[in-house]
């Protein structure tokens, strides 16, 4: 019987998804370039005054529905290209702008190094680079909740690695990627104290300490499972699998699954006879790659404020709470979410509301939408160059 995956990757789904994914691209970077916000100015030398016209009793500097336009206002609109050319561009600012692109390619630089540790090197250099890019294509195109991994088994299966094992390494990255969060979560709370760690407004303070908790707890609880699954009971994959193909629309290819679940099995065994310094390399690859994500906010924070260590410390702390809302996002690539996120966990950084929205801007400028233009241009290429695999 013909295997589902034979017209996964047919002509006019590849030109399909490539269409797509620059339309999106295209429609998100201008969304969030051409976002107005409104400033308080000098009196009656604005151009709009409030009017509180959602009736919420607030002045609400992004919705435009609050504001009417007047010649003499108290109050003016200001683009995020406003902000950005009258913010004081110095050697120093270009710098650490610079300084995050680098850290953005040591992310991928050290998942290329993982991917290829877990591959044991069948991977070379090039067909690493297209695994770790199409991946990050991919989950930009996805909800935070669902991410990039689906994808990510049947790029690495296009690649000749095997069904069942390409299933087992993305496996092994989500625990990896789990521990991480696991590990690094109580350093951050013995070092930076919790109330440094989330908004000073008592309301919404309380409200996303609740929700980190949870998610923790649910990261925690994934960590765990995805352990079992790898070490100790890689039947539970097996039982994943059959149990997913018992729906109608796929019942027919359930001896596919059974076969998937084979392989993962027989992956699971070969990795755990992996030594203690396999396991180190891994982990340490996958330290290095969060900690250059989380260092481009560093970086791009630095570059138009007077931060100090401590600041940066509390910086980073404050990365793995944002982590988790972008993570359990219904929107792609957490579009929206991070841009909140990022404005409402940071705001004791600077009291502008518009400077911290141009930063969430250039943050997903160089951390996020790269990703979509990258990934739309090589993915043809790649279809074309492991064609010969299939």
């Amino acid at each position: 019987m013909k295997s589902p995956l034979n017209s996964a990757f047919s002509r006019w789904k590849i030109l399909l998804a490539i269409s797509i994914g620059l339309l999106i691209s295209a429609w998100m970077v201008y969304r969030s370039v051409s976002q107005t916000h409104f400033i308080e100015v000098n009196t009656n030398k604005g151009t709009h005054n409030w009017i509180d016209g959602n009736n919420n009793q607030s002045i609400d500097l992004d919705d435009p529905s609050d504001f009417e336009p007047t010649k003499h206002g108290n109050y003016s609109i200001q683009t995020i290209g406003d902000t950005l050319q009258s913010v004081n561009w110095t050697y120093t600012s270009y710098l650490w702008v610079f300084a995050a692109l680098l850290f953005m390619v040591g992310r991928d630089f050290f998942y290329i190094m993982r991917i290829r540790l877990l591959t044991k090197n069948k991977l070379t250099w090039k067909a690493s680079f297209y695994v770790i890019m199409l991946w990050e294509f991919a989950s930009a195109l996805s909800p935070g909740v669902v991410g990039g991994s689906a994808v990510a088994m049947f790029i690495l299966n296009r690649e000749t690695i095997p069904f069942g094992k390409a299933t087992a390494i993305v496996i092994i990255t989500a625990f990896m990627d789990n521990l991480f969060y696991v590990v690094m979560i109580p350093f951050v709370f013995i070092f930076v104290h919790h109330s440094d760690l989330f908004p000073t407004n008592e309301a919404s303070s309380v409200g996303l300490m609740w929700w980190f908790w949870i998610g923790f707890s649910v990261i925690l609880g994934v960590c765990f499972l995805l352990y079992l699954t790898i070490f100790w009971y890689p039947k539970l994959a097996t039982r994943f699998l059959l149990f997913v193909f018992r729906f109608p629309l796929i019942k027919r290819w359930k001896f596919i699954a059974l076969e998937w679940g084979k392989d993962i099995e027989r992956a699971s065994r070969e990795f755990s006879k992996e030594p203690k310094g396999f396991w180190g390399k891994v982990f340490l690859s996958t330290l290095a790659s969060w900690v250059s994500r989380y260092l481009v906010v560093n970086a791009i924070l630095n570059a138009f404020l007077a931060l100090g260590f401590l600041d940066n410390v509390r910086l980073l702390g404050k990365q793995l709470i944002l982590w988790l809302f972008m993570l359990v996002s219904f929107t792609p690539g957490g579009s929206g979410v991070a841009e909140y996120g990022f404005g409402a966990l940071l705001s004791d950084f600077t009291t502008s509301a518009l400077l911290l929205t141009a930063m969430a801007i250039i943050w997903r400028l160089i951390s996020y939408f790269p990703y979509l233009f990258i990934g739309s241009i090589m993915l043809p290429k790649w279809i074309q160059r492991t064609r010969r695999h299939h």
